[in-house]
C-alpha cells in the first residue's frame, strides 16, 4: 500500500478482490443458463392420460395426440389442450351438488294442458376434439340448449299420465333421436350418449297422492288380471282333463250298453230260432222265466188229470234245467 509523500496518494488494489468479481460473474450467468435451461425443458415436456386426447397447436394447425405417456413439445411454439375421453354429463331440472330443483328448467305443460316436473340427466362423450375446441365457444352449452329445447317439444306432445308413469321410455327415445340428428347436422365434435328421465311428478303435493293413486291403481289391475290369467291357466288344464275323464267314461259306458244290447239280441234271436222250431214250448218256457224272475219264491201246482196235484220248487224243472220235483202234495 503506498504512503502519501508530499504529494497525491496511491492506493494499489487487492489482488484477490480483483479476481473475485469475475469468477461470481461467471457462476451468476451459469445459473441464469441452466434456469433457463431447464425452464425451457420443463415447457417442452408433458403427459397424457388414458382418458385424454392431447390437442397440439403448432403456428395454428392442431394436431391430435391419443397416446398415453410422455410427450415432447417446442415451448412457446405449440400448445397443448387437454380433452376428456370418458363419458360426461350434466343435470337439466335439478341441481347435481345440492339435489335442489331448478324450477326454470324442470317445470313444463304437457299436451292435456297439465303442469308437471321433470327432471333429467345427459350423458355425452367427445368424438372430435378439434372440432369440440374450435368450431364452438363452447360446446357443452350448445347440448344443453339443444336439450332443453327437445324436452319441451316432446313433452308438450304427450298427456300428463304418459310422462309420470308408462311413457318414460318413449319420451327418452324420441328426445335422444332428436338431439343425435341436430348434432349431426351441426358438427361440433361431441355426441349424445344417453338421456334419462331422473324423476316426473306434477307440481303439487295433492295432485302428486293423486297420481300415486292412480299408479296403484294400475298396479292393481296388473296384478288382478295376472292373477286370473294365473287361475284360467290352471283351471283350464283340469277342466279339459275332467271333460277328457267324462268323454272316456262316457264311452266306456256307450261301449258296455252297446255289447249288453248285442248280447241281448243275440239271446232274442236265438229264442226267435227256438220259438220257430217249437213255439209252444217256448213261450211256456219264456213265460215260466219271467215268473221265476219277477216272483222268486212262487210255488206252481199243476193238477193231474186223477185230481193230484204236484207243486213243483224251483221253476227250473218247467223250463227244462236239472232241477226235479221239490215236493209232491197229496190229494185234496
Amino acid at each position: 500500500m503506498f504512503t502519501k509523500r508530499n504529494g497525491p496518494v496511491y492506493e494499489q488494489a487487492n489482488p484477490d478482490k480483483r479476481k473475485k468479481g469475475p469468477v461470481v460473474a461467471k457462476i451468476a450467468g451459469i445459473i441464469v443458463v441452466m434456469l433457463a435451461a431447464l425452464y425451457l425443458l420443463a415447457g417442452s415436456i408433458y403427459s397424457l392420460k388414458e382418458n385424454e386426447y392431447a390437442v397440439v397447436t403448432t403456428f395454428g394447425v392442431p394436431k391430435i395426440i391419443e397416446e398415453s405417456g410422455i410427450h415432447l413439445k417446442f415451448p412457446y411454439v405449440q400448445r397443448v389442450t387437454r380433452v376428456p375421453k370418458t363419458i360426461n354429463g350434466f343435470p337439466i331440472g335439478y341441481d347435481a351438488n345440492t339435489d335442489v330443483s331448478v324450477d326454470g328448467e324442470s317445470f313444463m305443460i304437457t299436451r292435456d294442458y297439465n303442469f308437471v316436473n321433470v327432471d333429467f340427466y345427459v350423458e355425452y362423450r367427445v368424438t372430435d376434439p378439434v372440432k369440440y375446441l374450435y368450431s364452438s365457444e363452447n360446446p357443452v352449452a350448445i347440448l344443453k340448449n339443444l336439450t332443453q329445447s327437445y324436452i319441451r317439444d316432446t313433452i308438450g306432445l304427450y298427456d300428463v299420465d304418459s310422462v309420470i308413469t308408462t311413457g318414460k321410455s318413449e319420451i327418452q327415445a324420441s328426445i335422444k333421436e332428436k338431439i343425435v340428428t341436430r348434432l349431426d347436422q351441426e358438427d361440433i365434435g361431441i355426441q349424445l350418449v344417453n338421456i334419462t328421465i331422473q324423476d316426473a311428478e306434477p307440481p303439487t303435493q295433492e295432485v302428486i297422492n293423486a297420481f300415486k293413486n292412480v299408479e296403484n291403481a294400475k298396479q292393481g289391475k296388473e296384478t288382478s288380471i295376472n292373477k286370473a290369467n294365473q287361475k284360467r291357466n290352471e283351471d283350464i288344464p283340469a277342466a279339459r282333463a275332467a271333460a277328457d275323464e267324462t268323454v272316456k267314461t262316457s264311452q266306456a259306458q256307450a261301449e258296455e250298453r252297446v255289447n249288453e244290447a248285442k248280447g241281448q239280441v243275440a239271446r232274442l234271436n236265438e229264442l226267435y230260432a227256438e220259438y220257430q222250431k217249437y213255439p209252444l214250448i217256448t213261450k211256456q218256457r219264456m213265460f215260466y222265466e219271467t215268473m221265476e224272475e219277477i216272483l222268486p219264491d212262487m210255488k206252481v201246482i199243476i193238477e193231474r188229470s186223477d185230481g193230484s196235484t204236484q207243486t213243483m220248487l224251483p221253476l227250473e224243472s218247467f223250463t227244462g234245467s236239472d232241477a226235479g220235483i221239490s215236493e209232491t202234495s197229496k190229494e185234496e
